[in-house]
């Protein structure tokens, strides 16, 4: 059973600048929620019982943000508020299912993820990236289905445009099926030419725990960071499997300032 969330929030938020210059780019809110509100409903609704959370020591807010007890007592204290004592009982709630790692210099998402090695209980967990919402279907809970099916790691995928697949990871795939596939390599931004398909890798990642060994032994690649990518690629070379889940719900990129702007839109319109 998968029941522990790994989420890499060391990250600097760069694309998001200026807002990340004063605040988390996880806790900006989208429609009065922080996307990374989005994400946390989104596992507690595929059945996760802890999260770890990888945050770097500038990113204090986002444990200020679960953790500010005595701020909302003394809130509620003096405005006996419903909506404030409904709000700090939700908080209470992630309070008790929430573990943090440090990880204070940015080397990539392989090693955000090895810092969690020693909070790891079982077999295979999950890792989902917060810049990446999906939504209208419950992402993690169909890559968890997938994962019972096939008693393996899922990566989340969706078709993007053939002349776009160079910003992406792209999955070369075997065995077609109608909602998923097997996963046979993974191209990091490849050339158009050289894409093997137009399956892009969306941040959501069923992993085996087998992972943290290839992390371990792998060398800085691209920008001296260590990718997770690099540590599936090797996997998947020494037979492991990985399958591609092509997930129903609709992806929204919450990186950037005109993504963050065009994703508060379309959930805005989905609640009315």
């Amino acid at each position: 059973m998968i029941k522990q969330a790994i989420i890499p929030l060391a990250g600097l938020g760069t694309r998001m600048l200026p807002l990340t210059s004063v605040m988390p780019k996880e806790l900006i809110p989208i429609n009065g929620k922080p996307n990374l509100e989005y994400i946390l409903e989104e596992c507690l609704s595929a059945g996760i019982k802890e999260f770890i959370f990888i945050i770097s020591e500038d990113k204090s807010a986002i444990k200020k943000y679960f953790f500010n007890d005595k701020f909302y007592k003394k809130i509620i204290k003096k405005k006996k508020d419903k909506r404030i004592k409904k709000e700090f009982a939700k908080i209470k709630k992630y309070q008790k299912m929430i573990k943090f790692v440090y990880q204070n210099k940015p080397k990539g998402t392989g090693d955000a993820v090895l810092k969690c090695k020693k909070l790891i209980k079982n077999k295979f967990f999950l890792m989902l990236l917060a810049d990446d919402l999906i939504i209208n279907n419950n992402c993690s809970k169909e890559m968890i289905s997938l994962h019972k099916k096939t008693k393996s790691s899922v990566i989340a995928t969706k078709k993007v445009n053939k002349t776009e697949v160079s910003r992406w990871g792209i999955l070369s795939i075997k065995n077609k099926r109608k909602n998923y596939f097997q996963i046979s390599d993974v191209i990091e931004k490849p050339k158009v030419k050289n894409a093997p398909s137009n399956f892009a890798i969306i941040g959501r990642y069923i992993l085996p725990s087998k992972i943290f060994g290839e992390i371990k032994n792998l060398k800085p690649g691209s920008g001296g960071e260590i990718h997770i990518t690099d540590a599936i690629k090797n996997l998947i070379k020494k037979n492991y499997k990985f399958y591609g889940n092509i997930f129903k719900g609709k992806y929204l990129d919450c990186g950037t300032i005109n993504g963050y702007i065009n994703s508060g839109k379309i959930i805005s319109r989905g609640k009315k």
